[in-house]
């Protein structure tokens, strides 16, 4: 079925406008000196660059707002989903980038230097969840599933955090979790 092109241009805007509520709101477009590289590993260029261990977790988010709008708005058109989809993610990146959460991540995750995003990697964030989105929409239930079950296991194998641990430890943070996350 042929996209409209108005409700992925009004997906495009929001991520315009949240880039420009980002930058009104002090963020760095870039990271230090204007450095830009494709990967961000853990440490200082963490949330920094393109893409992460966390730009899995925006994949994710994509998944999980196409089965809940598809379960809740199913007369809602696809694409008019995405618009909501994209509005929601983008109001997470302002919401994430504010001092408040910054520091919420500094106090109660293993995310001690944690200075928030650069708006390069917000931007690339919100556009995961597109593309995640998009991919829920074309594969099977089960395929969506599993897909899932990787980018959530992969980051909690290799980096010990994920965002099923990211959202714990910030509504009900764990010592022993945290210990366990600094290994």
């Amino acid at each position: 079925m042929k996209a409209s092109i108005r409700p992925l241009g009004a997906a495009l805007l929001v991520v315009l406008g949240a880039a420009a509520i980002l930058f009104l709101m002090g963020r760095p477009p870039l990271y230090r000196g204007g450095l830009i590289e494709l990967w961000g590993p853990v440490g200082p260029k963490q949330s920094q660059m393109l893409f992460d261990w966390y730009s899995a977790s925006h994949l994710v988010h994509g998944f999980l707002f196409y089965g809940l709008l598809h379960l809740a708005a199913k007369k809602m058109k696809w694409e008019r989903r995405l618009v909501l989809a994209t509005i929601v993610e983008a109001a997470w990146e302002l919401v994430e980038n504010s001092p408040v959460i910054i520091d919420r991540y500094r106090e109660v995750t293993i995310a001690l230097g944690y200075r928030g995003d650069t708006i390069l990697n917000s931007v690339s964030d919100i556009l995961l969840m597109m593309v995640g989105f998009l991919v829920a929409r074309r594969v099977p239930v089960w395929a969506s599933v599993m897909i899932v079950l990787v980018l959530e296991l992969v980051p909690l194998a290799i980096i010990r955090d994920n965002l099923t641990l990211n959202v714990w430890m910030l509504l009900a943070p764990s010592d022993a979790l945290r210990q366990w996350q600094a290994g």
